[in-house]
């Protein structure tokens, strides 16, 4: 009788055990936890994948208890909304690098861009920030510093081709695409849009192992010692994921692990 009672609330604790929730942003992340969550069953973890089509609900999701983790953003975005925002989050794991690039539909070479041309960016100050460093490494503006993550268009030092830029939020610049003559996207809602980051682009950022703009699992930094959620950041860094990743969105996400 001692064992069936034992057997039954060892059953009950385990179907009572709450998902993990995890805030995701639309591809790649909610499928490569999709992926992954066989892999998950078998250590005792459940996730639910919360998904967000912006990049401030999220965080604000985090921090309110709504959600156990996230995965939308890199590290400069993390360190500058908690800033902005007083949170206490943190990153406990890295997951991709995802390049930023510069589409066009009425142009084939980043060259062609006419002076006055109208060019759309985040209007969010990291990936703002990124796009406009993009820009500078091309020599086609210039910054007053290059190296702040956070600069926007106030601090453009140089614009000799007097671009016109118009920020949007990020989630809608993929929809501006046609009425300007080039848009700078994040890689995650340009193939939510149907382009193809490694060849559609005219402009891409490059992603190597020293690019400051790291994606990262983040959670309530009174929590960045759970076991679920590092159970999590192990089955996402492995050599499966890796080549799911490559394999299925051709260089638009590349590990960072």
């Amino acid at each position: 009788m001692k064992k069936l009672i034992l057997a039954c609330t060892l059953f009950a604790a385990i179907t009572l055990a709450k998902p993990v929730k995890i805030g995701v942003t639309p591809i790649p992340n909610p499928d490569i936890l999709e992926f992954i969550r066989e892999d998950l069953k078998k250590d005792g973890i459940e996730i639910e994948i919360v998904e967000f089509s912006d990049y401030v609900s999220p965080n604000l999701a985090l921090a309110d208890g709504s959600l156990d983790a996230n995965a939308f953003q890199h590290i400069p975005f993390l360190k500058k909304f908690c800033a902005d925002r007083g949170l206490d989050l943190v990153d406990v794991g890295v997951t991709f690098v995802s390049p930023i690039a510069l589409y066009s539909q009425k142009y084939k070479n980043v060259k062609d861009i006419p002076d006055g041309a109208k060019i759309s960016l985040p209007n969010d100050p990291t990936n703002g920030a990124r796009a406009l460093i993009l820009l500078h490494d091309e020599g086609l503006i210039k910054l007053k510093d290059r190296n702040n993550l956070t600069a926007g268009v106030i601090d453009i030092a140089e614009n000799p081709h007097k671009y016109q830029f118009i920020e949007l939020d990020a989630a809608q610049v993929p929809r501006s695409l046609g009425d300007v003559d080039a848009a700078l996207i994040n890689a995650n809602y340009a193939v939510a849009a149907g382009l193809a980051p490694a060849t559609d682009n005219i402009l891409i950022e490059k992603a190597g192992a020293d690019n400051p703009y790291v994606n990262v699992f983040a959670v309530r930094t009174s929590e960045k010692d759970r076991e679920d959620v590092k159970t999590i950041v192990k089955h996402y860094q492995t050599e499966k994921v890796r080549k799911y990743m490559l394999e299925k969105f051709k260089g638009a996400y590349l590990p960072a692990f």
